[in-house]
């Protein structure tokens, strides 16, 4: 396992403030994301903030949780950057806040020049599969990320 650097988080704080990954956005998730070999992982501990109904979590946190993920793989194993284009999610089961750290997985299913296919996955403390999207990325060619969005390249994300 190999922990993911937030390329980020030395950027200036009243910009950063995704609310996904930046650990300056006082009410943000805060992710942080390790490589397993095949994609990435991140645990997260749900807020009772984040509740949509009595203990549950909202499902636009859930939409969110997977979306920030495939955005990190494709940092990370599309070596580039680009833009949700689709997210279909399927809620499975529900997941609670109050029951410990969940754990969010991401691949990578299919790629070509313009388009990356994400998988993502929510799983709860128990590891029993809670909700799982198709993320479609539109990605740019990497001299465009790195101009437009400061894509750094691959190496910066690993030290």
């Amino acid at each position: 396992m190999k922990k993911i650097l937030n390329v980020h988080r030395n950027d200036d704080p009243k910009r950063y403030q995704c609310i996904g990954c930046s650990p300056h956005n006082p009410i943000g998730l805060k992710l942080e994301f390790w490589d397993d070999g095949e994609g990435l992982y991140a645990e997260w501990e749900p807020q009772p903030a984040f509740m949509g109904w009595e203990n549950i979590l909202h499902g636009g946190i859930q939409a969110t949780l997977l979306d920030e993920i495939a955005a990190w793989v494709v940092y990370t194993k599309c070596e580039t950057a680009g833009v949700t284009a689709g997210l279909n999610v399927k809620y499975k089961k529900s997941v609670y806040t109050n029951q410990g750290k969940l754990v969010i997985k991401g691949k990578v299913i299919e790629q070509d020049k313009r388009f990356a296919l994400i998988l993502g996955q929510l799983f709860n403390a128990e590891g029993d599969l809670c909700a799982e999207a198709e993320v479609k990325y539109f990605i740019y060619p990497q001299e465009i990320a790195r101009r437009k969005f400061h894509y750094p390249g691959v190496e910066a994300f690993y030290e």
